[in-house]
């Protein structure tokens, strides 16, 4: 009998730097739930989301190793490279979130215990607003992913003005963000309150422009169109691209103004 494994399976697909790295993914998700699931503890809804997302993330990365090893993903009708890629940044996302979520509310920290007391705000990350910090970051990448599919940002100034607005606000976001999780918010020249509410109405304001902003400078018939060109390839129209950026920019306006409501709440609170 011939030796037919060479021509059904394919061994790069475990073998390479992708293949290896995939490997990896699924052996440290398998220990992280399984800990978790054992001595961890994952109860209410944030530890149920960990959970979730962990789960998803092994299954979907066995699921791809499978696939590739048996060649089978070329029996399926979708684009399997842009498939794993948009795999790849969501899982991304989603671990970030829960490396956040996570140790944040569950796990002890007794170094420097500060006699906390009932209501009051001890954790930022762990309040509504460190959460909408998280979302807001990824709405942002889905943002960018848009941008830079032929969306045709650079064609007119007002454009890249947007463009420049989901960036200053992603950027301070991640800032806020890095600060928290490293706990070097003490290091700013100012409170952190005051910082992040200042940051969150300019946030806002900028949000607030390239929310009027894009969709002229995209959907009216001097600039752009308000209807999706005939002669548009399906998957390679900048106008959709143009219409995802709209809509995802409405979604992060949204956000932020609930983060600034509720950042005035904590602060609110914290001071009585």
């Amino acid at each position: 009998m011939e030796n037919s494994g060479g021509t059904y399976l394919n061994m790069a697909a475990v073998t390479s730097r992708v293949g290896v790295a995939r490997l990896l993914q699924a052996v440290f998700g398998c220990t992280t739930f399984s800990l978790v699931a054992h001595r961890g503890g994952f109860n209410a809804a944030y530890g149920t989301f960990c959970m979730a997302v962990w789960c998803f993330c092994f299954a979907v990365t066995i699921f791809i190793i499978t696939c590739e090893f048996t060649r089978l993903h070329n029996c399926l009708s979708i684009s399997w490279g842009n498939f794993t890629a948009a795999f790849a940044m969501l899982a991304t996302l989603l671990s970030i979130t829960t490396a956040v979520i996570y140790p944040l509310n569950f796990v002890q920290f007794s170094c420097h215990p500060i006699g906390a007391k009932p209501g009051r705000v001890t954790s930022y990350m762990a309040t509504v607003s460190g959460l909408l910090k998280i979302v807001q970051a990824f709405v942002a990448c889905i943002i960018f992913g848009a941008l830079v599919n032929d969306s045709q940002y650079d064609k007119y100034v007002a454009r890249q003005w947007c463009v420049a607005v989901y960036s200053f606000c992603f950027i301070l976001t991640v800032v806020v963000v890095s600060f928290n999780v490293t706990g070097r918010t003490a290091t700013l020249r100012c409170p952190f309150e005051r910082f992040v509410a200042i940051y969150t109405f300019v946030a806002v304001l900028m949000y607030v422009s390239a929310s009027v902003i894009w969709p002229v400078f995209c959907f009216d018939r001097k600039y752009g169109s308000p209807h999706r060109p005939y002669q548009c390839s399906k998957g390679k129209c900048p106008w959709d691209s143009q219409v995802v950026i709209a809509v995802f920019t409405y979604v992060n306006l949204v956000l932020y103004i609930a983060d600034l409501a509720y950042s005035q709440r904590i602060r609110f609170v914290s001071h009585h």
